[in-house]
Protein backbone atom coordinates (compact mmCIF):
# COMPACT_ATOMS: atom_id res chain seq x y z
CA UNK A 1 0.00 0.00 0.00
CA UNK A 2 1.94 3.34 -1.14
CA UNK A 3 2.35 5.93 1.11
CA UNK A 4 -0.78 8.47 1.17
CA UNK A 5 1.54 11.52 2.29
CA UNK A 6 3.87 10.47 -0.49
CA UNK A 7 1.39 9.88 -3.56
CA UNK A 8 1.01 11.42 -6.91
CA UNK A 9 -0.28 10.98 -10.26
CA UNK A 10 1.52 8.83 -12.86
CA UNK A 11 1.78 10.06 -16.28
CA UNK A 12 -2.11 9.20 -18.16
CA UNK A 13 -1.85 6.43 -20.74
CA UNK A 14 -2.62 7.51 -24.71
CA UNK A 15 -4.73 5.65 -26.71
CA UNK A 16 -4.41 5.35 -30.27
CA UNK A 17 -6.65 6.00 -33.18
CA UNK A 18 -7.16 2.63 -33.47
CA UNK A 19 -8.23 1.94 -29.58
CA UNK A 20 -10.24 5.15 -29.41
CA UNK A 21 -12.60 4.40 -32.44
CA UNK A 22 -13.14 0.99 -31.17
CA UNK A 23 -14.32 2.63 -28.07
CA UNK A 24 -16.43 4.48 -30.09
CA UNK A 25 -17.85 1.58 -32.04
CA UNK A 26 -19.24 0.00 -28.74
CA UNK A 27 -20.74 2.98 -27.54
CA UNK A 28 -22.59 3.58 -31.22
CA UNK A 29 -23.38 0.11 -31.77
CA UNK A 30 -24.63 -0.43 -28.18
CA UNK A 31 -28.58 -1.63 -28.24
CA UNK A 32 -31.60 -2.29 -25.64
CA UNK A 33 -31.79 -6.10 -26.67
CA UNK A 34 -35.46 -7.57 -26.60
CA UNK A 35 -35.93 -10.78 -29.05
CA UNK A 36 -32.47 -11.04 -30.45
CA UNK A 37 -30.75 -13.02 -27.59
CA UNK A 38 -29.72 -16.52 -28.44
CA UNK A 39 -29.83 -19.70 -25.99
CA UNK A 40 -26.15 -20.10 -25.92
CA UNK A 41 -25.03 -19.25 -21.83
CA UNK A 42 -22.48 -16.74 -20.96
CA UNK A 43 -18.92 -18.06 -21.17
CA UNK A 44 -17.80 -17.56 -16.92
CA UNK A 45 -14.88 -16.12 -17.84
CA UNK A 46 -16.14 -13.98 -20.49
CA UNK A 47 -18.84 -13.23 -17.61
CA UNK A 48 -16.00 -12.44 -14.94
CA UNK A 49 -14.59 -9.35 -17.51
CA UNK A 50 -17.86 -7.84 -18.25
CA UNK A 51 -18.45 -7.46 -13.85
CA UNK A 52 -14.77 -6.43 -13.41
CA UNK A 53 -15.62 -3.64 -15.99
CA UNK A 54 -19.00 -2.85 -14.05
CA UNK A 55 -16.97 -3.22 -11.33
CA UNK A 56 -14.32 -0.39 -12.00
CA UNK A 57 -17.39 1.83 -12.86
CA UNK A 58 -16.46 5.28 -10.67
CA UNK A 59 -18.60 5.69 -7.67
CA UNK A 60 -19.13 8.35 -5.06
CA UNK A 61 -16.65 8.56 -1.77
CA UNK A 62 -15.39 5.13 -3.56
CA UNK A 63 -18.45 4.03 -2.03
CA UNK A 64 -18.97 1.34 -4.56
CA UNK A 65 -22.15 0.81 -3.74
CA UNK A 66 -23.27 -1.88 -5.95
CA UNK A 67 -24.00 -5.63 -6.01
CA UNK A 68 -24.58 -8.19 -8.93
CA UNK A 69 -27.08 -10.42 -8.27
CA UNK A 70 -27.06 -13.33 -10.64
CA UNK A 71 -30.56 -15.02 -11.73
CA UNK A 72 -30.54 -18.34 -13.65
CA UNK A 73 -33.43 -20.52 -12.03
CA UNK A 74 -36.17 -20.50 -14.16
CA UNK A 75 -39.09 -20.86 -11.19
CA UNK A 76 -37.66 -17.36 -10.13
CA UNK A 77 -37.26 -15.69 -13.58
CA UNK A 78 -40.58 -17.13 -14.28
CA UNK A 79 -41.80 -15.11 -10.86
CA UNK A 80 -40.24 -12.00 -11.82
CA UNK A 81 -41.65 -12.52 -15.43
CA UNK A 82 -45.24 -12.37 -14.60
CA UNK A 83 -44.55 -9.48 -11.41
CA UNK A 84 -43.16 -7.45 -15.10
CA UNK A 85 -46.83 -8.61 -16.87
CA UNK A 86 -48.79 -7.10 -14.27
CA UNK A 87 -46.84 -3.78 -14.22
CA UNK A 88 -46.71 -3.58 -18.03
CA UNK A 89 -50.90 -4.00 -17.93
CA UNK A 90 -50.89 -0.98 -15.63
CA UNK A 91 -48.36 0.40 -17.61
CA UNK A 92 -50.24 0.31 -20.86
CA UNK A 93 -53.27 1.61 -19.62
CA UNK A 94 -51.45 5.10 -18.83
CA UNK A 95 -50.42 5.70 -22.06
CA UNK A 96 -53.55 7.59 -24.18
CA UNK A 97 -55.96 4.82 -25.93
CA UNK A 98 -54.07 5.68 -29.40
CA UNK A 99 -50.75 4.21 -28.78
CA UNK A 100 -52.15 1.56 -26.46
CA UNK A 101 -52.20 -1.03 -29.48
CA UNK A 102 -48.57 0.42 -30.43
CA UNK A 103 -47.62 -0.33 -27.09
CA UNK A 104 -48.87 -4.26 -26.47
CA UNK A 105 -47.13 -5.03 -30.12
CA UNK A 106 -43.72 -4.10 -28.51
CA UNK A 107 -42.11 -6.60 -26.87
CA UNK A 108 -40.30 -5.08 -23.90
CA UNK A 109 -38.01 -8.10 -22.01
CA UNK A 110 -36.32 -11.19 -22.30
CA UNK A 111 -36.50 -12.84 -19.08
CA UNK A 112 -37.23 -15.70 -19.84
CA UNK A 113 -35.24 -16.21 -23.19
CA UNK A 114 -32.12 -14.75 -22.07
CA UNK A 115 -29.90 -17.50 -20.43
CA UNK A 116 -29.10 -15.14 -17.33
CA UNK A 117 -30.65 -12.30 -15.67
CA UNK A 118 -28.90 -9.48 -13.65
CA UNK A 119 -30.02 -7.32 -10.96
CA UNK A 120 -27.73 -4.43 -9.73
CA UNK A 121 -28.74 -3.08 -7.10
CA UNK A 122 -27.67 -0.16 -4.66
CA UNK A 123 -26.71 -0.93 -1.02
CA UNK A 124 -27.76 2.77 0.41
CA UNK A 125 -25.88 1.86 3.92
CA UNK A 126 -22.76 1.88 1.88
CA UNK A 127 -19.69 4.15 3.03
CA UNK A 128 -21.37 5.12 6.29
CA UNK A 129 -23.35 7.70 7.56
CA UNK A 130 -21.33 10.31 5.61
CA UNK A 131 -19.73 9.40 2.33
CA UNK A 132 -17.26 11.89 0.77
CA UNK A 133 -19.31 13.98 -2.43
CA UNK A 134 -22.47 12.02 -0.62
CA UNK A 135 -22.85 15.19 2.13
CA UNK A 136 -25.29 17.55 -0.13
CA UNK A 137 -26.84 14.84 -3.12
CA UNK A 138 -27.91 11.92 -1.29
CA UNK A 139 -28.88 10.15 -4.51
CA UNK A 140 -24.99 9.99 -5.95
CA UNK A 141 -24.86 6.23 -4.99
CA UNK A 142 -27.95 5.62 -7.36
CA UNK A 143 -25.31 7.90 -10.24
CA UNK A 144 -22.52 5.51 -9.24
CA UNK A 145 -24.63 2.49 -9.93
CA UNK A 146 -26.20 3.92 -13.14
CA UNK A 147 -22.30 3.82 -14.11
CA UNK A 148 -21.60 0.56 -13.24
CA UNK A 149 -24.50 -0.14 -15.35
CA UNK A 150 -23.51 1.83 -18.13
CA UNK A 151 -20.01 -0.64 -17.88
CA UNK A 152 -21.43 -3.37 -17.96
CA UNK A 153 -23.27 -2.52 -20.50
CA UNK A 154 -20.70 -1.33 -22.88
CA UNK A 155 -18.26 -4.54 -22.26
CA UNK A 156 -21.01 -7.01 -22.76
CA UNK A 157 -21.48 -5.19 -26.79
CA UNK A 158 -17.76 -5.29 -27.18
CA UNK A 159 -17.84 -8.92 -25.93
CA UNK A 160 -20.88 -9.94 -28.61
CA UNK A 161 -23.12 -9.92 -25.63
CA UNK A 162 -26.23 -7.95 -25.65
CA UNK A 163 -28.34 -6.48 -22.66
CA UNK A 164 -31.76 -5.60 -22.31
CA UNK A 165 -32.74 -3.04 -19.30
CA UNK A 166 -35.92 -4.17 -18.17
CA UNK A 167 -37.50 -1.39 -16.14
CA UNK A 168 -41.35 -2.01 -15.68
CA UNK A 169 -41.72 -3.29 -12.07
CA UNK A 170 -43.12 -2.62 -8.72
CA UNK A 171 -39.97 -1.82 -6.69
CA UNK A 172 -41.28 -3.71 -3.85
CA UNK A 173 -42.22 -6.77 -6.24
CA UNK A 174 -38.51 -7.39 -6.54
CA UNK A 175 -36.91 -6.66 -3.25
CA UNK A 176 -39.74 -9.65 -2.40
CA UNK A 177 -38.84 -11.84 -4.86
CA UNK A 178 -34.96 -11.10 -4.39
CA UNK A 179 -35.17 -10.78 -0.77
CA UNK A 180 -33.44 -7.32 -1.01
CA UNK A 181 -33.13 -6.07 2.23
CA UNK A 182 -34.86 -2.47 3.06
CA UNK A 183 -32.04 -0.73 2.87
CA UNK A 184 -30.53 -2.20 -1.28
CA UNK A 185 -32.60 -0.77 -4.10
CA UNK A 186 -33.12 -2.34 -7.35
CA UNK A 187 -31.25 -0.09 -9.96
CA UNK A 188 -31.32 -2.22 -13.40
CA UNK A 189 -32.60 -5.26 -14.07
CA UNK A 190 -30.79 -6.99 -17.00
CA UNK A 191 -31.48 -9.74 -19.19
CA UNK A 192 -28.15 -11.32 -20.82
CA UNK A 193 -27.08 -13.35 -24.04
CA UNK A 194 -24.97 -13.96 -27.02
CA UNK A 195 -26.70 -11.64 -30.66
CA UNK A 196 -25.75 -11.87 -33.56
CA UNK A 197 -28.26 -9.98 -34.94
CA UNK A 198 -28.92 -6.21 -33.58
CA UNK A 199 -31.20 -3.41 -34.87
CA UNK A 200 -28.93 -0.24 -36.73
CA UNK A 201 -30.62 1.99 -34.92
CA UNK A 202 -32.28 1.92 -31.91
CA UNK A 203 -35.85 -0.39 -32.19
CA UNK A 204 -37.98 1.87 -30.85
CA UNK A 205 -37.42 4.80 -33.42
CA UNK A 206 -36.93 1.85 -35.95
CA UNK A 207 -40.42 1.47 -34.46
CA UNK A 208 -41.52 4.83 -35.09
CA UNK A 209 -42.50 4.82 -31.28
CA UNK A 210 -39.75 7.88 -30.81
CA UNK A 211 -37.51 9.65 -32.33
CA UNK A 212 -33.78 10.22 -31.68
CA UNK A 213 -33.23 13.79 -30.72
CA UNK A 214 -30.33 15.73 -32.32
CA UNK A 215 -27.57 16.33 -30.69
CA UNK A 216 -27.77 20.56 -31.49
CA UNK A 217 -31.19 20.35 -29.84
CA UNK A 218 -29.44 19.46 -26.11
CA UNK A 219 -26.85 20.99 -26.02
CA UNK A 220 -26.88 24.43 -24.30
CA UNK A 221 -23.73 27.50 -23.23
CA UNK A 222 -23.57 28.15 -19.63
CA UNK A 223 -27.32 28.41 -18.84
CA UNK A 224 -30.94 26.93 -19.66
CA UNK A 225 -31.46 29.76 -21.94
Amino acid sequence: MPDPSICAPQPARVFNETERQALYDVIFHRRDVRNEFLPDPVDPDVLDRILRAAHAAPSVGLSQPWNFILIRDPARRAEIRQAFLRANDEARAMFPEDRRGDYAALKLEGIATAPLNICVTCDRTRGGDVVLGRTHNPDMDIYSTVCAVQNLWLAARAEGIGIGWVSIFHESDLKRILGLPGHVTPVAYLCVGHVDMLFDRPELAVRRWADVAELDSVVMEESWT
